[in-house]
Formats: structure tokens, sequence, C-alpha cells
């Protein structure tokens, strides 16, 4: 429900502040006293089309902030969550106005977009006017007031469920149907090319490696003699390693007696030989590495030739032709078992499909019922509205041949205003008055079901007579008392109702200059005086005193 709304320079609004509470709160004041302002205001706040004229005069910007207290798991949360937006279980909408015509959205402070605002306004709030049945337009709407009204949430859950079931099982179908059609027209080509790519059996990575050893073969033939000769020098029979190891014995045999003058060569000397014996080491490591079989040679670039054949043949990368067969090898199996595969899918898709319509046509008998409920509850609301002659109807029109994610219905209410009549859509039938009335009955009979948190009726009782009036003002405050209903009204059998009575007023400031708009709730005495008002006009007689008295015992009768 709404608890606060905190309006700051919005048009004649400079600073205003209501506290609201559960149940029936009315709206009332003398024409141009700012009632629609004050809407205009609420509105922007769910999310509603911004205007620089908004903006007071004078000021750089206008805000509007509506914070509600909302249960768990209301469809709201679902949409903060759904946006990566915190839920601190109280909700606090605001929007800014700025005078060049831009705003700017916030909810729990956090900057987001004006859609994500309007659909969380949206779940919050509904408002209605004679002008103004948004909730009413689209057929798609009228199915699911339906399905709130029988309690189908579920059955339309698992008929969703169905309908992505039937829809994946047909999407396999045609792929594998599809894929079955291509293979079958490159049938010929396929065994050819899945049988030469499986007798090359290409690797991943193998033209690499192949190319590697190619390279380092023929540059090891080429330097080969060299290697051989530096090894020959170091470690073969010209190596002075022999003889570099006879003159170490000689100089330990006399280093005896001169240690001091010995030791430093022989040292020197033993590195050296040292150093010669690990070159001729790494020399005939290099020898082996370039010793090669011709044949291994051939055999490596007759592989290569091969696999850069297939490559161009095929206009596929040597390293992408293990999978090219890969492929080819599927596509062939998909030929040879297809049939069988498709029979399966085929199957599956019928069994889905099946499925999908027991259940779309048990749901779519259960709306056919309960439309006749339906009817027959909202008839009943009917003539206190002063619309005894009128008839509303729930038409559910089911149509197998196109199904969707809620079944095969669509549903649309229809009235008819005086008998004889062509029955036909409620928005495009009724006039304005009754728009409203039919739209009050509906909320009644849905006030637990289907329903916004919060309902605002915007002078719904435009052009009524008190008996009507006392009938709209009855049914809304029975609406109350299971969803928070606020009204703009004009009639004080409507006024008289309230559990909050809230009177707007123009006040002259500023030696009057100007005029700002004010908001009081009123106690229980001011409530009878501006309930005379309304009834009076200009000059509050006793009389109507008297009898706005009589109104407000017989409403809390």
């Amino acid at each position: 429900m709404l608890a606060r709304l905190s309006i700051r320079d919005i048009v004649l609004i400079e600073r205003l502040d209501i506290e609201f509470a559960t149940g029936l709160a009315v709206l009332t004041g003398e024409t141009g006293a700012g009632k629609s302002i004050l809407l205009d205001a609420f509105a922007l706040a769910l999310g509603g089309r911004g205007d620089a004229g908004l903006v007071r005069h004078g000021a750089e910007q206008g805000q509007v902030t509506a914070v509600f207290d909302i249960p768990k798991n209301h469809p709201a949360t679902k949409i903060l969550a759904e946006n990566g937006l915190d839920d601190t279980g109280e909700m606090i909408l605001r929007r800014v106005q700025l005078a060049d015509g831009r705003t700017r959205a916030f909810i729990n402070d956090q900057s987001i977009s004006v859609q994500t605002l309007k659909a969380v306004g949206a779940a919050l709030v509904e408002i209605h006017g004679q002008h103004d049945e948004r909730a009413l337009v689209d057929a798609a709407t009228h199915r699911r007031l339906l399905d709130a009204f029988a309690g189908l949430e579920k059955d339309v859950a698992a008929v969703e469920e169905l309908w992505d079931a039937r829809r994946t099982a047909n999407t396999a179908l045609e792929e594998h149907r599809a894929g079955m059609e291509r293979a079958a027209r490159e049938a010929d080509y396929l065994r050819h090319a899945s049988d030469e790519l499986k007798q090359l059996a290409p690797r991943e990575g193998e033209e690499t490696s192949l190319a590697h050893r190619r390279t380092t073969m023929m540059q090891g033939e080429k330097i080969a003699s060299d290697l051989r000769e530096a090894q020959e020098a170091v470690g073969g029979n010209h190596s002075p390693v022999a003889a570099l190891s006879a003159a170490v014995r000689r100089l330990e045999r006399r280093g005896v007696n001169s240690p001091a003058l010995v030791e430093p060569a022989v040292k020197a000397i033993d590195a050296a030989i040292n150093a010669l014996e690990e070159a001729d080491q790494h020399l005939l490591a290099a020898l082996a590495a370039t010793d090669f079989d011709p044949a291994e040679l051939e055999r490596i670039e007759e592989r290569l030739f091969a696999l850069r054949a297939a490559s161009r043949k095929y206009s596929t990368p040597v390293d992408q032709l293990a999978a090219l067969a890969a492929k080819y090898a599927a596509d062939v199996v998909l030929i040879d078992a297809g049939a069988s595969k498709l029979k399966k899918l085929e199957q599956a898709a019928i069994e889905a499909d099946g499925r999908y319509a027991a259940a779309a046509k048990k749901l779519s008998l259960a709306r056919q019922k309960s439309a006749e409920k339906l009817n027959k509850a909202v008839n009943a609301e009917l003539a206190p509205l002063k619309l005894e002659r009128a008839r509303f109807m729930t038409q559910v029109t089911t149509d197998e041949a196109a199904p969707g994610p809620q079944g095969f219905d669509r549903v649309e209410f229809w009235v008819q205003t005086n008998p004889g009549t062509k029955p036909g859509p409620m928005m495009k039938v009724a006039s304005g008055g009754e728009l409203s009335r039919f739209l009050l009955a509906l909320k009644v009979v849905l006030s637990d079901r289907g329903s916004a948190p919060t309902l605002v009726f915007d002078e719904i009782d435009t052009g009524v007579g008190g008996a009507v009036a006392d009938a709209i003002g009855g049914r809304l405050a029975r609406l109350a008392g299971k969803v928070q209903v606020m009204a703009v009204t004009h009639a004080p059998q409507v006024a008289a109702r309230a559990d909050q009575h809230l009177l707007i007023s123009k006040d002259a400031l500023d030696k009057g200059k100007r005029v700002a708009t004010r908001v009081n709730a009123l106690a229980a005495d001011h409530r009878r005086e501006e309930i005379a008002r309304m009834l009076a006009g200009a000059e509050i007689t006793a009389e109507a005193r008297a009898a706005a008295e009589r109104l407000l015992k017989a409403a809390t009768a």
C-alpha cells in the first residue's frame, strides 16, 4: 500500500507530504484546487510521462517521492530482482523532473530507467478514471483477470511449461529434418569426402609438427659436415685432450717439490680438458640430431603434400580437417541412422503437442465455466449502479489453430448497455460514465485477485445522482476492505464513506501574489463541514450540515 507521498515544486505545489493509511481515502476540494495536479504528480512517480511544464515556475526541478509498504513475494519485488535492485521491504519510488524536460528515476535511491520505474509502478498502483481505463484496454489483461478470478494461475503456469516443452520438441524435430534433407542432397559427395578424410586421418596440429621436423632435418643436413669437423678437432684423433692430460701428469709429479708453482697451471689445464670434453658431448648430440633417414624426410614431405592438397580441395585450413572429417562422418551417420531418429523425434513432438493440447483444452473449459461465474457476479453489482438494463459478458474465444503460451483462448470483456442493442467490447460500447461503473463493479468482484495493492479512482462518480453515488461509495468502501483505495470525488455520498478524508485547497501567499496547493487531513467536525459544502455549494446552511451529519452516521451504521 501507499504509505507516504511527498511532492516538491510541482506546478502549484511547493512542499507537500501526505501520510496514507489502509482503507478508503477520499480527496475532495473545489474545482481548480489542484486535485488533478496531485494525481499527475503521483503518476509521474509511477513512471508516467514527464513534462517540463510540471516544474513550479521559478524552480530548477520538481520531485515526487512515493513510499510503499509491500508484502514479501509481491510481483514488484521480482522486477527489482530482475534489474539487480535491492529489496529493503520498503519500496521508495522517486522521480525528478528537470525544468529542461529531462527526468531521472530512482527506486530505493538507486538510479533506474523510466521503463523499470513504470513496470514497478504498474505492479503497485492502478489509476482509473472516465478516460483512463488502462487496465482494461488490452485483451491479454482480460485473460489474466479471468484466470485470477478463477484461481487458474497454477494451471496457466503448467500450460506455459508444456508450451515450452512442445516448442523444444518441435524445434529439435525441424532441425533434424532439415539436417537429413541437407545430407540427402549431398549424400554421394558426403560419403566420398568422409571416406577420403577418414583414410587421410588428419590430426589437429599435425601440419605444424611435421613442418617443424622437416625444417630441422633440412637444416641439419647443411651443417652436419661442420659439426663433424668441429667434433674431430675437439674429441677425435687431433684432439689436444690426450697431450694436455699427459702434461698434467708430468706437472703433478714435479709439483711435489714446488706446489706453489705447479698447482695454478694444473687447475687451468684441468678446466680446459673439462670444457673440451663438454664441447665434445654437445657436438656428438648435435650430430645425432642431424642424423636422419632420408626416407623419413620423404615420408614427411609426402604427408604434408597430402594434407595441404586436402586443405585446398575442401577449402579448409589443415588444422580444421580433423573437425571437417568428424562433421562429414556425422552427416553420413545422419543419413544412415537419421530415419530412425526422425521417427523418435516425430513421436516426441506428437506427444508434446498432445500434452499441451490436453492441458490447454482443460484450461479452456475451466475458463468457460469461470466466465459464467464472473458474469453473474459482475451483473449482480450493476443494478445499484444504475446499470440495471445493462449486461456484462466475458467472451472466451477458443481457436486451437492459434495456440500460445497461455493456451488458445482469447478473453475479452463485452457489454450490452441496453436491451436490443448490439453487444461489443466494453471499451468501445460503454460511455465514459458507464465505463467507470462497469470498472468499479469488476474491481469489487476481483478485489482480492489480479489487482494492484493500491487503486486510484479519479472522479468515477461524475454525472451520477445521489442513489448511484451512494452505491458507488458503498462499493468503494467494500473494495477498500481488501485493497487500499483512493478516490477523487465530488460526491458527498462517497466522501462520507471514507476512512481518511483529505481536503485539497489553494492558499494565497505573498499578499496574494501567488497561490499554493495544500492538502489537509480532516477531523470529524471539519469532515462534516466539507461534506456540507459539497451538498450545498458556496453557502453552507444548517440543513446542509444536518444532511452531512446523516450521511456520516449512515456510512458508519
